[in-house]
């Protein structure tokens, strides 16, 4: 298929595109909503957790957080295509500014208690939604960003990975921080954060407006208009049924990793985040040598080479005997999904038409999400000492499904087009 990057016409006060560096239009929104993105993913458990004391809320708070935020993604993407990036970006950051800050005035005034507790996970489903539509509307501005620049691809959307990695590391470190003080001063910085990322959404470049036809806008759903234009795309289609397989494998790590760090190799709770630290630090790397490595290699190698070492990292895993040799497989994987998530981003943003892009960048993301709850399901239902035998298993699975992708995608012209543009 000839890769095709489709111009965007915005009309009326969208049409001007704001004059100012990557950093400016782009960067610099990404990172203080990636941020509030994190202290809110990472912080509202473990908030409900020091107010409570109890596991049962924070589990219920932790499903109270995702549950809106996988059902916000396709509503999130019809947004975007009618109302603008820049606009859904503002309104989202503003609102749980908003709401984080008027969650922590009701902290100080109220006593402790059911009303307290319910403050808590009423916050935590409204702060997962809005940062849902947030991060949603950042990733349809890195696809307009990419194409209106000219601006090589692979270059931007491994900065942009790199933001929200570390980010991830950040924001958890940040919030523990804050919530030694208390719990009103990480609310309270949140919401600065939040208001902070608002005022930084106004700089973004417009997104291309979808025009909605009287005759057509009841049937012609965000769902259906994603999976419609997912299905003639190839390429796409490929590399996210292979990711989603390996997201699979990342997701048992992620929620098996404290069972095996702790019940297998003995170690500590701490360990665990050391080892999710080592990661993430692998993962920049990662990415940093994709930028470097994208300049003389086409995507389609690039993309072999990570999923060798995310497979057979993941492989290894399943047996490895120390905590020492555990963490460094790990990372390995990592890293290896580092690089697969910079060619997938890439490949994204450049073929996904205009008209679509919201709708079919939230329905890509929503499919690479359903299998974390199902890892989930499957460590719920797995005995610890047979941990390993199902790591084993997905990670054949995840082998099988990337050896797949790229075979299939091995003479794509798409990957090998978007080579010639750098």
């Amino acid at each position: 298929m000839a890769l095709g990057v489709h111009e965007n016409r915005p009309a009326g006060r969208h049409a001007a595109v704001p004059s100012g560096s990557l950093f400016r239009r782009i960067y610099a929104p990404r990172v203080s909503d990636a941020l509030a993105f994190s202290m809110a993913t990472y912080a509202m458990p473990l908030l409900v957790l020091t107010i409570t004391s109890s596991a049962s809320l924070t589990g219920l708070a932790f499903a109270l957080e995702w549950t809106p935020r996988i059902a916000a993604f396709v509503l999130a993407g019809k947004v975007v295509d009618r109302r603008g990036a820049a606009v859904v970006c503002f309104i989202a950051s503003l609102a749980r500014a908003t709401v984080v800050a008027v969650s922590a005035v009701a902290l100080v005034m109220l006593p402790r208690g059911t009303a307290e507790t319910a403050v808590m996970l009423v916050l935590a489903a409204v702060t997962g939604t809005l940062s849902q539509f947030g991060f949603v509307a950042n990733e349809a501005v890195g696809a307009i960003v990419t194409r209106r620049d000219q601006a090589r691809p692979h270059g931007i959307q491994a900065v942009l990975v790199g933001i929200d990695q570390t980010a991830a590391v950040g924001g958890p470190l940040l919030a523990g921080f804050l919530l030694l003080a208390g719990p009103e001063w990480m609310l309270g910085c949140l919401s600065a954060i939040s208001l902070f990322a608002a005022v930084l959404g106004l700089q973004t470049p417009p997104t291309p407006l979808r025009v909605v036809r009287a005759d057509a806008a009841g049937k012609d759903r965000a769902l259906r208009l994603g999976l419609r234009t997912l299905l003639t795309l190839p390429a796409l289609s490929w590399l996210v049924a292979g990711l989603a397989c390996s997201n699979l494998a990342l997701g048992l790590l992620q929620s098996a990793s404290p069972v095996i760090v702790v019940e297998t190799f003995g170690r500590s709770a701490a360990d665990v985040g050391t080892m999710w630290s080592a990661a993430a630090v692998a993962t920049l790397l990662a990415i940093t040598c994709c930028r470097l490595v994208l300049s003389r290699l086409d995507l389609w190698a690039v993309g072999v080479v990570s999923a060798t070492l995310a497979s057979a990292a993941c492989l290894a895993v399943a047996e490895a005997p120390s905590y020492p040799s555990y963490t460094v497989l790990v990372a390995i994987f990592m890293a290896g999904d580092g690089g697969l998530t910079v060619v997938l981003r890439t490949v994204r943003s450049l073929i996904i038409p205009p008209h679509a892009l919201g709708a079919t960048l939230s329905l890509t993301m929503l499919l690479l999400l359903l299998p974390f709850p199902a890892a989930g399901v499957l460590v719920a239902l797995t005995p610890p000492s047979h941990l390993g035998k199902v790591i084993l298993v997905c990670a054949l699975v995840q082998a099988l499904a990337l050896v797949a992708t790229f075979v299939r995608l091995r003479n794509d012209a798409t990957l090998r087009m978007v080579a010639a543009r750098q």
